[in-house]
């Protein structure tokens, strides 16, 4: 029996959610499987995944070949790094503690890289947020700005119309006075 290293599709329409898993090669892709490994959630940004890393090295170990995408996730989380380090152990070219300190100064650079991804994502969309609020503010201040001569120019209007009207008015009282 041959086993897959692959991942099973859950969530609703549109909205994916994967459980990354060991199955039967022969199985159906969201059939019977042997183990759950772990979780991808490739909906949020960066994606969330979740993955035993000592369950996936087992496996590849135990000869399970990961599909492209299950390749991708496991490298990502270091569990083929692990892999490929046992294999130096087993050779005899490395000792644990060798093995074990390469481990955590990959994942210790991989989590400063996804931490500064996270960064540049939030200061990215608190600049674009600030953007908006700018040119908000400049169509507000020009509506108000083009109201307020609207304004104005009627007050003007409305003021030279009574201005003539006075005029004519004090005209006619001029004219019946004198007669």
């Amino acid at each position: 029996m041959s086993v897959k290293i692959r991942l099973q599709r859950h969530g609703k329409k549109g909205k994916p959610f994967y459980w990354v898993v060991a199955a039967d090669a022969r199985a159906k892709r969201d059939g019977k499987y042997l183990e759950k490994i772990g979780s991808y959630n490739p909906n949020t940004n960066p994606a969330t995944i979740e993955l035993n890393i000592e369950s996936a090295v087992q496996w590849l170990h135990n000869g399970a070949q990961p599909t492209d995408t299950a390749r991708a996730i496991l490298s990502y989380k270091g569990a083929l790094l692990k892999h490929h380090l046992d294999g130096g152990i087993r050779k005899g070219a490395l000792t644990q503690e060798q093995a074990d300190t390469k481990l955590a100064e990959w994942l210790d650079a991989k989590s400063g890289k996804v931490e500064a991804k996270k960064e540049g994502l939030s200061t990215g969309k608190a600049d674009a947020k600030a953007k908006a609020i700018e040119a908000e503010k400049k169509v507000n201040a020009d509506r108000i700005a083009a109201t307020k001569k609207a304004n104005d120019d009627a007050i003007a209007a409305s003021e030279a119309a009574n201005s003539e009207t006075t005029e004519e008015a004090s005209e006619e009282n001029n004219e019946e006075t004198q007669a």
